[in-house]
């Protein structure tokens, strides 16, 4: 049984940081497509970053040259650090995985992501 677990969140003040985990268990490999997705109240789902399994990325142009997402595989986590955060940045956050793809990420495709998380709340003032 699959499971991704999100942890990381919290309050923070504008320009401040913070680094959000998804740990995934359940699955051995540690070749899969993971994103990062977010949503805030009252707006629509969207997807932060994502990384392949060849490492490869994807970033929103919202978050562009503020976070950057890695894969940790000796402990089959992904991470999103987030830099010089912004008000624009609150919002629940989620990871999600397709781990039938191969480790291919497609750009905009988010019912490839067969896996989530239960969000983590980030919130920035």
């Amino acid at each position: 049984h699959v499971q991704l677990v999100e942890s990381g969140g919290g309050s923070v003040q504008a320009g401040g940081s913070l680094r959000l985990s998804c740990a995934v268990s359940g699955y051995t490999y540690t070749f899969y497509c993971m994103g990062w997705f977010r949503q805030a109240p009252g707006k629509e789902r969207e997807k932060v970053a994502h990384i392949g399994g060849d490492g490869s990325t994807n970033y929103a142009d919202s978050v562009k040259g503020r976070f950057i997402i890695f894969q940790d595989n000796v402990k089959n986590t992904v991470r999103l650090q987030m830099y010089r955060l912004e008000t624009n940045d609150t919002a629940k956050y989620y990871c999600a995985a397709d781990f039938g793809s191969n480790g291919y990420c497609y750009i905009d495709l988010s019912t490839q992501y067969t896996a989530w998380g239960q969000g983590t709340q980030v919130t920035v003032s």
